[in-house]
Order: structure tokens, then sequence, then C-alpha cells
């Protein structure tokens, strides 16, 4: 299978688009920031513009495995674990870490989304998607990103936008 290219990431559709050689793969619901877009530190936004997969994390760990600091914490998320420590933001799975591309817009000083660790990472279950719920990073459920992280290299180019993508929303996959 050749591997994906291009994640492109629509706030408006809450869905992330994948391609391969200009054709889209793939088609996942995601879940964005609870505040919207924005590209500043500490603004718990999720930040648009062109980035790269800057870091791929959590290769060969079990579906659901607890991920904090970017490490796994040799949990597997279950209803329980989730009960005991119920204010968490769930990391689980894999972590795609985003560094961005675009000098002063989504990288370098007080808008850098490496430093921001900004990731596409998975998400329990039960939580939804399609809708914006997140800190500012990109929520995926784990199956879904499980079958999305073998297919997508270090330095992927990522693009995340506010505009709905009603061609590719309705567009059968290739």
């Amino acid at each position: 299978m050749t591997p994906l290219d291009l994640l492109h990431i629509s706030i408006a559709d809450q869905r992330l688009y994948g391609f391969a050689e200009g054709r889209l793969r793939l088609r996942l619901p995601v879940s964005t920031a609870r505040n919207g877009v924005g590209e500043r530190n500490g603004s718990g936004c999720t930040p648009r513009g062109l980035h790269q997969v800057r870091a791929r994390i959590g290769e060969g760990l079990p579906a659901g495995a607890v991920l904090r600091g970017r490490r796994w914490t040799g949990e597997v998320w279950s209803e329980a674990l989730h009960a005991r420590f119920p204010g968490r933001d769930w990391i689980l799975t894999r972590i795609l870490w985003l560094s961005g591309c675009e000098p002063g817009v989504n990288r370098l000083g007080e808008v850098d989304t490496f430093r921001r660790y900004i990731y596409l990472h998975g998400t329990p279950d039960h939580e939804p998607l399609g809708v914006p719920l997140s800190h500012g990073c990109i929520r995926l459920h784990s199956a879904d990103l499980l079958e999305l992280f073998p297919q997508v290299p270090a330095h992927c180019a990522v693009r995340i936008e506010e505009a709905a993508c009603p061609a590719w929303a309705a567009a059968a996959l290739d």
C-alpha cells in the first residue's frame, strides 16, 4: 500500500482526509479543539496551516495504551481506569506529533505547534467525534488511529483548515 503523503483536517467537517499521490484514500472522524482555531501558546486551540508529522510515537503498543509525556505508562485504558482518573485528558494508543511549517504562523515563537505539543492521538471510544472537544489536539478513536498510523510516514504533510470539504466528504475512496 502506498503511504499517505497528505493529511487534510477540516475543522468544519471534523474529518481527516488522507491522500496518497493525489487520491483520496481515507476519511476519518476527528475532534478538534473546543476553543476553536488559533495558534498562540496556551490558547487551547487547534492550529491552522501547513504542518508535518515530526514524530511517530507508540508503534507496537497495545490498543488503548495510556501515554503521558509521550511515554507509555504501562496502563491500558479501561472504564475502571477512567473512573479512577475522571478528569484526565486521555492520550491513547499512538501519537503523531505535529510541527508547523510556516514561520510566524505555526512555527517559532509564541505560535510554535511543536512546542505546544499538538498531536493526532487516540481517545476513549465513548468520547464523541465529529464535535470539537479537545484541548488543541486532533483526537481519533483508537481503531481509526491504528488504521492510520502505519500509513503515515515521518514528515508527512498535514494541512489544517477551517473550511468544509463537501466534495471529499461525499467522494468515493480510491
